[in-house]
């Protein structure tokens, strides 16, 4: 009773470390990833915590739907009453110029990047409100959502759509008062596999390939540990602002 968290993308990168933290604070994780990780389940076991893992593929629509009844169950089983929601999982994927962007590239990009995330903060609002749960929920973005970059044109308006829809959903929790709030994060970079796809680009696609190779030579990317422990913080400050896009460069 008390406490829980569904983490999307919870086998890695940012995704895991906010999952371990949230399992060494005491609050149980339902990860949904394509992929488990032990990891995550022995943090759980020394912290006796819960811990469920989903197998769900977030670009197939289908595969939300067919799973959420089993979070839902899971939750009540759980006697949640305050749930943290961390939209994480996403891919920027195409890299390329926008006009050799195939279709079913951009359309599995959007299923995962926008479409997902959307979906499942759509139905735990809905069923939060029906069982008196109170929802926490973070929208992972990015400052590509604000700043167009070469290359990127499907990842910069997907963010873009993710910060906006943050903003929209925060004025109508606020206007009918459900006491529910829903954020959006900005990480920087973080040394992830995300960034590994990004520096194997070829300049022709992404023309600031260069800059990013620099950014692992230099030692500039961040670890997904400490950034995690950011928005953790934030999450469990009572000031938290509805609908506010909090960037990490602010915070460390």
């Amino acid at each position: 009773m008390g406490k829980f968290a569904v983490v999307t993308g919870d086998s890695r990168g940012l995704g895991k470390a906010v999952s371990s933290l949230f399992l060494e604070s005491g609050i149980g994780v339902i990860g949904l990833s394509r992929n488990r990780n032990l990891e995550l389940e022995e943090i759980a076991e020394e912290n006796h915590c819960f811990y469920k893992h989903l197998p769900i593929d977030l670009a197939n629509i289908q595969s939300i739907e067919e799973n959420f009844p089993a979070i839902a169950d899971t939750l009540l089983e759980q006697e949640a009453t305050t749930v943290y929601l961390i939209n994480n999982a996403a891919s920027v994927e195409p890299i390329e110029r926008a006009e050799n962007v195939k279709q079913t590239d951009l359309l599995r990009h959007f299923q995962l990047n926008a479409v997902a995330p959307m979906t499942l903060t759509n139905l735990l609002l809905k069923f939060a409100s029906e069982k008196g749960m109170l929802l926490r929920i973070t929208m992972i973005t990015s400052g590509a959502a604000v700043r167009p970059t070469s290359g990127w044109s499907a990842y910069c308006s997907s963010k873009a759509s993710i910060n906006m829809y943050t903003q929209t959903v925060a004025l109508e929790q606020d206007e009918t008062n459900t006491g529910h709030k829903i954020i959006a994060f900005s990480p920087g970079i973080m040394d992830t596999e995300m960034q590994a796809v990004i520096r194997s680009s070829s300049a022709s696609a992404f023309s600031g390939v260069k800059t990013f190779q620099q950014y692992k030579e230099n030692n500039a990317l961040r670890n997904p540990a400490l950034i995690a422990s950011v928005l953790i913080d934030i999450l469990f400050d009572e000031g938290m602002v509805n609908g506010k896009i909090y960037d990490v460069k602010n915070y460390v």
